[in-house]
């Protein structure tokens, strides 16, 4: 048991740590706060005072504020469905005995390390390009018109894109969770002559509960802030326009620090809803 005197010495030991993090995340998000009660514009005559909650109110109303939520939750409710049901199929597609089968899962998870940009850059150009794509290729060759993805479902593109650069991640953590289930249970029920589909709903899928909420928690905290493969793809264009991008365009574009600022604390609150929400669905499913 650990004694007074070894809890004070590592207290004394991660608080350098802990006042740097602190300092990092919250100088910030005070000066966000500060900024987004102010009427800041850098190039149209600075700082011109006090304003109150009017950005606040500003940001709200505006016409772009609620379809850009809804275009978020769209972008990660899709990536969230494609990444768990395909993830869960890979995982155990890759736990299965074959012929070079380290060689595959490192091409599985591959993609996971491509940077966002280059990621968007390769589907925009490679896959998505109406007119030189991968994609208008083959619908050319079963004589279909090509698509212009990026603008006749840009919002599916972003989640097609997106999904492919997370899959990689989920698919570890739950190819992990599925090698740490007891082959003894999946023999004996196959002994006991339960056919595949409920070995997996009744042995398999359970077993993974826990590591599916991991994956959900982890990449909803990372897709709330998605940018670069607007960005480069869509520019917030044909409804891609996501909370994160509506911030970049009041600040850097329309040079309204002020409004912009109101827009992230916005986005913060939105984010520790999410947290919050998900944290519960993972205490829960811990505790089980």
């Amino acid at each position: 048991m650990a004694t007074q005197h070894s809890r004070s010495a590592a207290r004394m030991m991660m608080a350098p740590a802990v006042i740097l993090l602190l300092g990092w995340m919250l100088v910030p998000l005070t000066m966000t706060l500060f900024f987004s009660f102010k009427k800041y514009l850098p190039m149209r005559g600075g700082d011109l005072g006090w304003v109150g909650f009017d950005n606040y109110i500003r940001f709200v109303t505006s016409s772009a504020f609620w379809p850009s939520v809804a275009a978020t939750l769209i972008i990660v409710l899709g990536v969230l469905f494609i990444t768990v049901v395909f993830g869960v199929l890979l995982a155990i597609l890759l736990d299965q005995p074959m012929w070079g089968q380290g060689i595959v899962r490192i091409l599985v998870i591959a993609p996971f390390f491509v940077m966002p940009t280059v990621t968007a850059l390769v589907w925009k150009n490679m896959f998505m390009d109406p007119v030189n794509g991968l994609f208008a290729h083959l619908w050319q060759a079963f004589g279909l018109t090509p698509v212009e993805w990026l603008s006749q479902a840009s919002l599916g593109s972003i989640v097609m894109i997106v999904s492919w650069q997370w899959l990689p991640f989920a698919t570890l953590i739950l190819l992990t969770a599925i090698q740490s289930l007891d082959s003894e249970q999946l023999e004996a029920a196959e002994m006991d002559g339960a056919p595949p589909l409920s070995r997996f709903g009744y042995i398999t899928l359970p077993h993974l509960s826990r590591a599916i909420t991991i994956v959900v928690l982890i990449q909803t905290i990372f897709l709330l802030s998605i940018f670069a493969e607007i960005f480069v793809t869509t520019q917030g264009s044909f409804g891609t326009r996501t909370l994160t991008y509506l911030i970049y365009q009041r600040v850097l574009e329309s040079q309204n620090i002020g409004l912009g600022s109101a827009g992230g604390i916005y986005a913060v609150i939105l984010a520790n809803i999410m947290a919050v929400f998900l944290m519960r669905i993972v205490g829960k499913n811990l505790d089980a």
